[in-house]
């Protein structure tokens, strides 16, 4: 009888399933719609993202996960539920084995809170990785050889960096920076610079078309809709690239200076490979324009992005999951 098996990453802002042989089936955002009155869940996934900043009073469009952890138990617990049953259908017989991935920087109450509401969701067996080690598994990174390889996995909430070797996190940093933050300071810049209050949704429009962690040559620009903060009317506005590169340049450092402990603290001998091969970057964040370039001329150390980069810790996930034997020192087991 085949029992089947999911990979969680279980992201601050999407949660991505990865399903052994068939690649990533889901990919939506983490957000929950909820009935104000009698708390009623009445949209997961795309369909809630859609509400936020649009909602009546009766209805509450909200991320459960907030840096990474869960901040709402019981809404994580029902969206956990709907991805499983809708990664497995509705009429499964047998309930999957679930592995998911969590910031390596989280409390054991936190993680314990993660392996009771993926049980509570209707999992047969819960595992927990740590996101640094997914990644660099779905990053196809040889973790299990005796070399040195810096995995630096950035998403909605957090900023995981690690030297992996031997199936195990040498030297490591975890700070709660990530797109969320990006995205509230590109809103907080607006607001100051242009007296304009926009949207967590435009803002992260604007990172994502126009924004860079370096100066363009070749400056960007978009056309941005808010409300003006004096006359309270809708007013448009031209953003630059620039702008987005001032906005997130505190956050960015936040970024640098982890990057930075945790090459110092990593072994000579290790030191000397990471040289040689360079950083990885992945998580939906790590894509950010020219931060792979900004990365390599703080450190000295080269820097690359991952091919396929937001999906490198799902698909690590999924993948240790179907190897469980082969990766058991980097998982955390409860039934």
């Amino acid at each position: 009888m085949f029992l089947k098996k999911i990979g969680i990453d279980l992201g601050t802002t999407t949660i991505l399933v990865h399903v052994p042989r068939r690649g990533i089936v889901i990919n939506e955002p983490s957000v929950v719609a909820i009935s104000r009155e009698d708390k009623k869940i009445l949209a997961v996934g795309d369909e809630a993202k859609e509400m936020i900043g649009r909602t009546p009073d009766t209805i509450i469009a909200r991320r459960p996960l907030k840096d990474g952890v869960i901040a709402d138990y019981r809404t994580t617990e029902a969206m956990l539920f709907y991805f499983i049953q809708k990664a497995v259908g509705s009429f499964r017989v047998f309930r999957p084995e679930v592995m998911v991935a969590v910031p390596g920087g989280i409390t054991s109450t936190e993680r314990r809170a993660v392996i009771d509401a993926t049980l509570a969701a209707g999992a047969k067996a819960a595992y927990i990785i740590k996101e640094p080690i997914a990644a660099a598994i779905g990053a196809n990174i040889p973790i299990g050889t005796p070399s040195g390889n810096m995995i630096i996995d950035i998403g909605g909430g957090t900023a995981e960096m690690a030297v992996i070797s031997l199936g195990g996190i040498v030297a490591s940093d975890s700070v709660r920076i990530g797109g969320n933050k990006f995205d509230a300071a590109i809103q907080e810049f607006i607001r100051k610079k242009y007296g304009l209050a926009v949207g967590e949704r435009t803002a992260e429009n604007i990172k994502i078309q126009i924004g860079s962690a370096l100066i363009l040559d070749e400056r960007l620009s978009m056309d941005v809709r808010g409300r003006d903060m004096v006359s309270g009317l809708p007013r448009t506005i031209t953003v630059t690239s620039d702008d987005v590169t001032e906005a997130i340049r505190e956050e960015l450092e936040g970024i640098i200076v982890a990057v930075k402990s945790v090459l110092f603290n990593t072994p000579p001998e290790l030191s000397a490979d990471i040289i040689e091969k360079g950083m990885v970057l992945s998580g939906g964040s790590g894509m950010l324009r020219n931060l792979d370039t900004l990365l390599s001329q703080v450190t000295g150390v080269p820097a690359y992005v991952a091919p396929d980069a937001q999906l490198c810790v799902a698909r690590g996930t999924g993948i240790a999951l179907e190897n469980l034997e082969l990766y058991k020192r980097s998982v955390l087991q409860n039934r």
